[in-house]
């Protein structure tokens, strides 16, 4: 149903934000968020013509956070933190 003109695909998540974030090889990508979680996030989800430059390891290799959501370029791409989150899988780290 549309809230205010936007519409949302599941009900809305508790304030999640990313903490840190670190580009690795083949557009993975290691998120750890507000929540203590750290996940693992398979960019090649995002689509479309704004995450296009995305496809260059130039641009996915140097992502920033800001306010707590993952932005490229100086904030020219972003993606949700929400939707990051619901879209990742468990990470555990290996104990060497």
């Amino acid at each position: 149903m549309p809230e205010k003109g936007i519409v949302y695909g599941e009900q809305k998540m508790k304030s999640l934000r990313v903490r840190s974030v670190k580009a690795l090889d083949d557009m993975i990508m290691l998120l750890t968020f507000s929540n203590g979680e750290t996940r693992l996030f398979d960019a090649t989800v995002l689509n479309g013509p704004a995450y296009e430059k995305l496809k260059t390891d130039q641009v996915f290799k140097n992502p920033n956070v800001d306010h707590g959501v993952v932005t490229w370029l100086d904030g020219e791409i972003d993606c949700a933190p929400e939707y990051m989150y619901q879209n990742s899988y468990e990470y555990e780290k290996l104990a060497m």
